[in-house]
């Protein structure tokens, strides 16, 4: 097995025993990028340049006797909606082409800290509105097991390059499934903190009510160890929660026995493939024989998630999105106009159809006389979703779902079907809606294509969500099978 495809904990005890240099790994991650880049197309931005030399400066700190610590020296993507100072960051959109932040987005500076090695910034849904990575403003990403199909979004770019080995981990942005559809999709494993867990600030703005940012990883055991980086308050970040984080590695234990597992039956209806409703009727069955009381349950109201979704998010995204005005940075319309003309022909130029799509129905949903129609009587139903899974996680300690309803599917196959397309985030939205934790991981195939198991948690209780999964993985094989790209 390839450097490349072997996870950060295990990479870290190599480095430590000098066994192979930080620039022997990120010569061996970049020389995969060059080899399967031309066709997954992960990264928008290469850094092959600044990678070797953070890699350089890493190899130095460690001839000096520096401990090597987690995910020091790692290869890491970012999603390109994460700031990143002086490198140029477009949220996979025209109207950003050019843009160089001045300045990082918490969690990047987090990872600089720890010492992780940046080899590029990933492929996205334009402004992470998307399920396929196909509304990219630049190219369509593909999925590393079967190249005719999406490797799912919005991180679409953050995961198809973790499946494919062209970065030992990514960092993701969750608005409705936007970390846990595309690593179901790419058989890694993705997570989606608690709202508030982790600082938004310098992420790139969409729903800012549902925005969360997450590690996406080869294994559980990286996962937790790339959430204790980024996790923490934030002053920069209003919404940051001030509470304190645990060492997630402690939950890192193959042990079940005890806990109680609701398995919303919702979540198993009209839609859902019957392989993946086999396949997660299985993963449950294996915990249950680890000791864990598995039980189905009910959260009545996530029928409602998704249309609620559609009108909170755009909301959302029409108030954000107001900003680039072709005025301060970005794009800027050429024609010789007034500034109403400069602002209408900027966005005409610079935002896709699915972006300007969802501006017009968040701006229809809060326009006068509309307002309390749509936008307050979904936010009215959002509460009713978030004390479903109150009432549930009174009596049980996770939830666990499908991720998806599906594989992965072609490219192009529903493009010209947006209720399809909006449908594969009908099984990952509900988190969001609550603002709970949720991960998906490997749970087995279909046609040759990944299936993602979710498991949902209490706020702040991403130690019981990993340690489930870690529990789960351990007991099984699925983690350990990788993407076949050889020519």
């Amino acid at each position: 097995m390839g450097l490349f495809n072997q996870p950060a904990h295990e990479l870290q005890k190599l480095l430590q025993s000098k066994e192979i240099s930080c620039r022997e790994l990120t010569e061996a991650v970049l020389t995969r990028v060059d080899d399967v880049e031309p066709r997954v197309q992960s990264y928008i931005t290469r850094l092959d340049h600044e990678a070797r030399q953070q890699a350089e400066e890493i190899d130095r700190r460690i001839a000096q006797g520096e401990p090597v610590t987690p995910f020091m020296g790692i290869p890491v993507a970012l999603k390109d909606n994460l700031c990143t100072e002086g490198v140029e960051t477009t949220c996979a959109s025209g109207i950003l082409r050019g843009f160089r932040p001045p300045y990082d987005a918490t969690v990047v500076t987090r990872l600089k800290e720890a010492g992780a090695v940046f080899v590029g910034k990933t492929n996205l849904d334009e402004f992470a509105m998307g399920s396929s990575t196909e509304n990219s403003g630049f190219f369509t990403t593909r999925n590393p097991w079967d190249l005719s199909r999406v490797p799912g979004g919005s991180s679409g770019g953050s995961t198809a390059a973790v499946g494919a080995g062209e970065a030992i981990a990514a960092l993701g942005s969750d608005t409705g499934g936007s970390i846990r559809q595309p690593a179901s999709f790419c058989g890694v494993v993705g997570m989606k903190p608690t709202y508030g867990r982790v600082s938004r600030y310098g992420l790139v703005a969409f729903a800012s009510s549902l925005d969360q940012i997450g590690p996406i990883t080869q294994d559980v055991t990286d996962c937790a160890l790339l959430l204790r980086i980024l996790a923490g308050n934030d002053p920069m970040d209003s919404t940051s929660l001030d509470h304190p984080v645990p060492d997630y590695g402690e939950f890192l234990r193959p042990e079940v026995g005890g806990l109680r597992i609701g398995v919303p039956t919702e979540y198993f209806g009209e839609g859902v493939q019957e392989e993946i409703s086999h396949a997660v009727r299985t993963a449950l069955g294996v915990l249950e024989g680890m000791g864990a009381t598995v039980e189905e349950c009910s959260t009545p109201h996530a029928e409602h998630a998704l249309p609620v979704y559609y009108i909170i998010a755009p909301a959302e995204a029409s108030s954000n999105l107001a900003r680039y005005d072709g005025v301060q940075y970005g794009h800027r319309t050429a024609e010789d106009t007034d500034i109403v003309g400069l602002y209408q022909k900027t966005r005409k130029e610079g935002f896709g159809h699915e972006v300007k799509h969802r501006i017009m129905l968040g701006t229809y949903a809060l326009s006068s006389g509309y307002y309390d129609a749509y936008y307050l009587k979904a936010s009215k139903v959002r509460t009713l979703i978030k004390q479903d899974f109150d009432k549930a996680f009174e009596k049980y300690d996770v939830l666990v779902t499908p991720t998806s309803p599906t594989v992965a599917f072609s490219i192009g196959e529903k493009s010209d079907d947006p209720l399809q397309m909006k449908l594969s985030d009908v099984l990952t939205i509900p988190a969001n809606m609550a603002g709970l934790p949720g991960i998906s991981l490997p749970t087995g195939f279909h046609e040759g294509l990944p299936i993602g198991l979710q498991i949902i948690g209490r706020p702040l209780d991403e130690g019981t969500v990993l340690q489930v999964a870690y529990a789960y993985e351990q007991a099984t094989e699925w983690h350990r099978r990788k993407a076949d790209l050889r020519l």
